[in-house]
């Protein structure tokens, strides 16, 4: 593992141009992933996707525990590793082993091997947080804002922790890990310590468990920014492996891929993580009510563009997924927040910008960075005392 942690580290790196059709007919190509429920489902949905296009190979699930597995008691902002979920997976990786891995988007380092790259992301499901009330006390209650002062919210995310805090100090905070499953059955326990937990809908969603969401949390609704790549899924590959970028090429999503390149540009110039407060909304612009030709131009504060196009403050009251993408612009909005730990400081941009391709979405992303350092967030990240020194070696972001 050490060669690993040494190794020089990239950015993301996912190619745009097509793949010469070369690959053989009758390959078996072995899948990465994590042991959890989820993230066999995940793969399932990955590997499905890659059977429809490539119905003549054979694709091989292989889940091993990482990390982030084997440890399920210590809160996830304790760990001093960022590759907390994918490192183990990534050895088999570079020894050949597997040839492509399936993460959450949200648990990959926005820093890779240098020999490994981001090849593809899939389309985008709710990237949101939900909200779930305790069966016992769901009758009564359906919001942060209603539970009595004092109810203990689970989480073990620090952004959520820290955004939770900012709008309801009334209410009290406490670490929560394990699986989807085990986390719902700490919360269903009638002697349990938890009122509520908060989780991403994306996980309840894939697994059915949609139905035990009481609240959907997003900026618009409870204050709640949801986490870099959120709701979306990365397959991970070699970068000299075209044979895999041929496979990906034809189940990527493009404007999946831009929206969540900008966010993790975003992450990766503040030094973000598991373990530092960073949250966001990204959602293309639709076409409807746009009467300038020029808006989306350069990069400008939303509240210009409020009275050109009207479509910046749904909140992601709907799903921009549910739009067809016939009605999206290439615009793009980015609602960003730092938070400090206890919630009382906070900067905050929301800003647009036309996304023509991955470098501009790369871009954006280091733009919309470089605002709320302006705004203070380098002085909140470096108020945050952690087991590691995230942006002491950073420097100016």
């Amino acid at each position: 593992m050490a060669g690993l942690q040494d190794a020089p580290m990239v950015t993301d790196n996912i190619t745009e141009t097509s793949v010469p059709a070369s690959t053989p007919a009758k390959q078996t190509f072995h899948v990465g992933t994590r042991q959890s429920l989820l993230a066999r489902v995940q793969a399932d949905e990955v590997v499905k996707a890659l059977k429809a296009a490539w119905p003549d190979h054979t694709f091989e699930i292989h889940a091993m525990s990482t990390t982030g597995d084997n440890n399920q008691k210590t809160a996830l902002h304790k760990f001093n590793e960022k590759a907390l979920w994918t490192q183990e997976l990534e050895v088999l990786l570079q020894n050949r082993e597997l040839d492509l891995i399936v993460h959450s988007l949200k648990d990959m380092p926005t820093q890779l091997p240098v020999d490994l790259i981001l090849g593809c992301v899939t389309k985008r499901e709710d990237p949101r947080d939900a909200l779930v009330i305790k069966p016992t006390l769901a009758g009564k209650y359906k919001s942060l804002a209603e539970l009595p002062e004092g109810s203990v919210i689970g989480t073990s995310s620090l952004r959520r922790t820290a955004q939770l805090k900012r709008h309801y100090p009334h209410l009290s905070y406490a670490d929560v890990r394990g699986n989807i499953g085990t986390r719902l059955a700490k919360l269903d326990n009638p002697d349990g310590e938890y009122s509520a937990i908060v989780i991403a809908v994306a996980g309840l969603e894939r697994l059915g468990l949609g139905k035990r969401i009481t609240t959907f949390l997003s900026k618009n609704n409870g204050g709640m920014l949801h986490a870099v790549g959120q709701g979306a899924l990365g397959i991970e590959s070699r970068k000299d492996d075209t044979r895999v970028a041929e496979l990906l090429a034809k189940i990527g999503c493009e404007r999946t891929t831009r929206a969540a390149l900008a966010e993790r540009s975003l992450m990766r110039t503040l030094e973000g993580g598991c373990s530092v407060p960073i949250g966001v909304e990204t959602e293309w612009v639709s076409r409807k009510g746009i009467l300038d030709p020029d808006v989306g131009l350069g990069v400008k504060p939303a509240e210009e563009y409020h009275k050109l196009t009207g479509v910046a403050e749904t909140g992601l009251g709907r799903k921009t997924a549910e739009e067809k993408t016939d009605d999206l612009t290439d615009e793009l909005i980015m609602r960003a927040i730092v938070v400090s730990l206890d919630g009382q400081e906070t900067a905050e941009v929301e800003t647009r910008k036309r996304l023509m391709n991955q470098e501009d979405a790369d871009e954006f992303g280091w733009e919309v960075a470089k605002q709320l350092v302006a705004k203070g967030a380098d002085k909140i990240l470096k108020g945050i005392t952690l087991n590691r020194g995230i942006i002491a070696e950073q420097g100016d972001a």
